[in-house]
């Protein structure tokens, strides 16, 4: 294996994971799960109510694992299943007045965090690696 692309790979995934962790940590007063709030989060930003299985793919999890986490957020108040008027048996997830407060707090606690951690980050090494990760995940986007 290229030696760069393990390094690359490595460093990506932990990379990730850390700044995954570290919102969690900051978000950890508001008693919900790094699964919750990042469902929230997803639902709250698509620009169309999403299904369960649109859900699931952009979260990278099962369906089955997307309906449990569903069923939670709808039991506490975040999100609402809505009907289809194109199939009934399809249901469609908005969040409540409660889930958009939520996704607010989210998006300002991981907005402050991202400026914190970039703070030392010199504006040309960041747009260096936008266009890096760019290209990686755009052909990681186009491959079969």
């Amino acid at each position: 294996m290229n030696t760069d692309y393990k390094n690359f790979s490595k460093m990506l995934h932990l990379t990730s994971r850390s700044l995954r962790m570290a919102i969690d940590r900051r978000l950890k007063y508001l008693g919900l799960s790094q699964a919750s709030w990042v469902a929230v989060a997803a639902i709250a930003g698509a620009e169309l109510p999403l299904s369960q299985s649109e859900l699931a793919q952009r979260l990278g999890v099962e369906g089955a694992t997307v309906v449990t986490m569903v069923d939670r957020l709808v039991k506490i108040g975040l999100v609402l299943r809505i009907p289809t008027p194109a199939d009934r048996r399809k249901k469609l997830l908005v969040v409540t007045d409660e889930g958009k407060a939520l996704y607010e707090k989210v998006r300002t606690e991981a907005d402050a965090l991202g400026k914190e951690i970039l703070e030392d980050v010199d504006a040309r090494d960041m747009q260096v690696a936008m266009r890096v990760l760019a290209k990686v995940y755009n052909a990681t986007e186009t491959l079969t």
